[in-house]
C-alpha cells in the first residue's frame, strides 16, 4: 500500500498545509489573501469529502467512535462559520482581520488535534490497510472535484454554512 493514499495520511497532509495556511495569513510578509483563499478552498474541500465519503465509512467499524464523528462534524460546522466570518473581512491588515482570523485558527486547531487524536488513531487501530487506502482514493476524488468547483468562494462557503 503506497502511505500517500491512505486516508490517514491524505487527511494529515492537509491538516499540515492548513496550519501552514494560517501561518501565512497571520504574517504581514506574506499575501495573506492568497492564503486565505487557498485555506477557504481547502478547508471546505477536506470537510466535505470527509462528511461524504470517509466519516460515514468509519462510523462502520467496530471501535471507531460514532460520537467523535459526529462531534468533528459539528466541528467543521464551527470551523466553516469562522471561515465565512474571515472571508467577509475586506482589509487584510486590519484589527478585524486578527480577531476573525484569531477565531479561525483556534476552531481549526481545536478539530485538528481532536480529530487527530480520536477519529484517526482509531482508523489506524480499527481499519485494515486496504479500506484506509480505498478511502484514500475516494477522499482525494471528492475532495478534488470541490476544489475544481471553486468550493472556497464566498458564495459557496455561505451554502455550505446554511446547509449544515
Amino acid at each position: 500500500m503506497s502511505e500517500a493514499r491512505d486516508v490517514v495520511a491524505v487527511i494529515l497532509e492537509d491538516h499540515r498545509t492548513m496550519e501552514e495556511l494560517l501561518r501565512r495569513m497571520r504574517s504581514v510578509e506574506e499575501d495573506r489573501g492568497a492564503a486565505r483563499k487557498d485555506f477557504a478552498a481547502l478547508l471546505i474541500a477536506h470537510g466535505e469529502a470527509e462528511e461524504a465519503e470517509v466519516y460515514p465509512a468509519l462510523k462502520r467499524f467496530q471501535n471507531v467512535d460514532a460520537e467523535e464523528i459526529e462531534h468533528g462534524e459539528e466541528e467543521h460546522h464551527e470551523g466553516n462559520e469562522a471561515l465565512l466570518a474571515l472571508l467577509e473581512v475586506e482589509d487584510v491588515g486590519s484589527d478585524e482581520w486578527d480577531e476573525k482570523l484569531e477565531e479561525l485558527a483556534t476552531a481549526i486547531t481545536h478539530h485538528i488535534d481532536e480529530e487527530e487524536r480520536t477519529i484517526l488513531n482509531g482508523a489506524r487501530e480499527n481499519v485494515p490497510d486496504e479500506r484506509r487506502a480505498e478511502l484514500g482514493e475516494v477522499f482525494l476524488r471528492d475532495r478534488a472535484k470541490h476544489l475544481k468547483a471553486d468550493c472556497g468562494s464566498i458564495d459557496s462557503v455561505r451554502a455550505v454554512v446554511r446547509a449544515h
